[in-house]
């Protein structure tokens, strides 16, 4: 245990929270991060680490669930009026929102990467006098949109990760890769980057997360229950007509969303493992007496393994192509994002283990969490690196959180953010 580390990591505690909270009071959904990657890449910069971003680290061919240009423009525009660094946002320009920086010791050693996402999501946050960030001042001032999920924290961590580095370069060998992702959300972001080739060079990875259940001083070193997950939109595109007068000249797209609605939710569940489906929103029709024109349906399936959410997906595929050849209607489906599931590698968890045995504040240090936890994009980071002889493994530092994850009311035990930076810097300095 280096306690010099310890002591720096805890040092850093006032600069951490000032931060986390500058990122909490401006947040940027996927793609449009345009304030937050312009501040990363000029912080990074600064320490003096190679920085990349826009298409040098975000494949474009490989984004999903990208905004309309409109609503990119917009996004940019207000990043400008509060606070963007200028000279980084002609990179970003377009929704290429992912910052990599490296710091190269010059010396033999394995190539290490950490991952931290960026993006906020499309919740009104609350104004509660209960609640902590409108409490002190610091709750979200772009309406619709709220750091919910603690990718404010995980900014904040990679860049206290990386004033760290610089201190301890001395002690480091090999390279050190901070890799900050957009779009997380949804999971839109990590195939793009992955596709770029972010982490072809990479011998091992890390990716985190804070709270997610777990409570404060709690650690897992692996977690490996996340599942494979698909998100799609299926455009129904039928033909009006009057509902009274002539009905049968009409091509019912609402009724052909709603039947596909019913027949997703009837897919059979895979033996093999946890198979999940959910539509999740359904718009259609402009009147009552109108037959329906079109219809969005937006869902997403998942399974405990690539091969079960690929069933999963592929029976979507036939129950919404069905539903629409019942009403005469067409209907195109687009992938709207995708992660893969991916364990953790025993030997990192190992190094994991034996490097944060006795850290101070960790009150419980679990090797693996299998539980099913939702999806997550870094595993399509994991799993590159893996197929590549590298290893990878995705850890959770517990923190106590007000209310749940992607609520209104949302909030993490600040404290944790320490703790977390300074266990990764033990990770990284180990050889």
């Amino acid at each position: 245990m280096n306690a010099n580390i310890v002591d720096a990591a805890k040092a850093m505690s006032p600069q951490l929270k000032a931060l986390r909270r500058d990122f909490h009071r401006y947040p940027e959904q996927g793609w449009m991060e345009f304030r937050t990657a312009s501040l990363v890449a000029e912080r990074l910069s600064q320490l003096g680490f190679s920085v990349q971003l826009g298409q040098a680290v975000v494949s474009e061919c490989a984004r999903m669930g990208v905004p309309d240009a409109q609503t990119l423009d917009e996004a940019l525009a207000r990043a400008r009026t509060q606070g963007a660094i200028e000279r980084w946002l002609p990179a970003l320009e377009g929704g290429f929102t992912g910052v990599v920086g490296t710091l190269d010791t010059q010396r033999p050693g394995p190539t290490q990467a950490f991952r931290f996402d960026l993006d906020a999501l499309p919740i009104v946050e609350s104004t509660e006098d209960h609640h902590r960030p409108y409490q002190e001042g610091f709750h979200s001032l772009n309406q619709g949109s709220m750091h919910a999920c603690g990718h404010d924290g995980h900014a904040t961590i990679g860049l206290g990760m990386a004033e760290l580095l610089c201190q301890f370069s001395s002690q480091l060998c090999g390279k050190i890769k901070l890799i900050f992702q957009p779009a997380e959300e949804g999971v839109r972001g990590a195939q793009s980057m992955v596709e770029a080739g972010v982490v072809d060079d990479v011998d091992r990875l890390v990716a985190t997360h804070l709270g997610l259940g777990h409570a404060s001083g709690r650690v897992i070193c692996a977690a490996d229950g996340f599942l494979a997950t698909t998100k799609l939109d299926a455009h129904f595109s039928g033909k009006a007509a009057h509902a009274g007068g002539q009905p049968e000249v009409g091509q019912n797209a609402l009724l052909a969303a709603a039947q596909a609605a019913l027949g997703l939710h009837a897919i059979a569940p895979h033996s093999q493992g946890p198979a999940r489906i959910n539509v999740g929103q359904l718009h259609a029709g402009s009147g009552r007496n109108i037959i329906a024109d079109s219809a969005l349906l937006r869902l997403e399936t998942r399974g405990a393994t690539a091969d079960i959410n690929s069933y999963m997906e592929s029976r979507a595929f036939e129950v919404l192509k069905g539903a629409a050849a019942m009403q005469g209607v067409s209907v195109s489906i687009q992938r709207m994002g995708a992660a893969s599931a991916c364990a953790a590698s025993p030997a990192l968890v190992e190094k994991v283990v034996s490097c944060l045995t006795d850290y101070p504040g960790i009150n419980q240090l679990v090797g693996y969490d299998v539980t099913p936890a939702g999806s997550e994009d870094a595993t399509s980071l994991m799993e590159r690196v893996i197929a590549r002889g590298g290893q990878a493994t995705y850890m959770i530092f517990g923190a106590d959180l007000a209310a749940g994850h992607h609520h209104h009311c949302f909030d993490f035990d600040e404290s944790m953010m320490p703790l977390a930076l300074g266990a990764l810097m033990q990770i990284a300095l180990s050889p």
